[in-house]
């Protein structure tokens, strides 16, 4: 008999598991779907879009690579100055991989991967053989540093917000200081819910 009752309470307690499991569907990643109407992936790709494209068509493009080789960039900072948590890496990411898959911009290491490129060749000069260690001083030097910023500007009251987002990326030369292109984009998007719930 307690067999029986110890053998249903497990079956209720499994039942109830499993009605309280999420419900998970599959999306496809340009699939829109905004929740709770602040910064989400939707904007983020938006944003490296039109960056590309704005990029890609630009003087600065054509005088650089006048020289006949592939313009180096580095990317530094992009501060996010808006009130929310906002990955600004999946954007350069996306930035930085459709550059250099155009065939027409080279991207150097950041700061943080060529200190760690650094210790492995260090580690190969004490155990790589000769004819395979890669040598220091070899490494090519950044033409230009990418940098920008997210802002936002927030207006509510009742229950509805407007959030306008405007996010700037500069490019400048390294040897003289000159932005050579200012990229802009900006997104504005109006929720309504509840006041509670802000």
């Amino acid at each position: 008999m307690n067999r029986l009752l110890c053998a249903a309470a497990c079956l209720a307690a499994l039942a109830g598991c499993a009605s309280s499991a999420p419900a998970v569907r599959r999306m496809d990643v340009n699939e829109v779907r905004d929740l709770s109407g602040r910064w989400n992936d939707t904007d983020s790709r938006l944003v490296a879009e039109e960056m590309i494209a704005d990029s890609l068509s630009r003087p600065w493009l054509q005088k650089a690579a006048a020289g006949g080789r592939q313009p180096a960039v580095i990317v530094q900072t992009v501060r996010n100055q808006s009130m929310e948590h906002i990955n600004t890496d999946t954007f350069v990411e996306d930035l930085q991989r459709s550059l250099i898959n155009s065939g027409r911009v080279a991207f150097i290491a950041s700061k943080a991967e060529r200190a760690e490129l650094r210790q492995e060749r260090f580690d190969q000069d004490a155990n790589a053989s000769e004819d395979t260690r890669k040598a220091h001083g070899q490494e090519t030097g950044a033409d230009y540093a990418l940098n920008g910023v997210i802002n936002a500007v927030e207006d509510r009251a009742e229950g509805e917000v407007v959030v306008l987002y405007q996010v700037n990326l500069k490019l400048t030369d390294l040897k003289t200081n000159q932005i050579v292109w200012n990229g802009q984009k900006k997104i504005k998007k109006n929720v309504q819910r509840p006041s509670a719930t802000w």
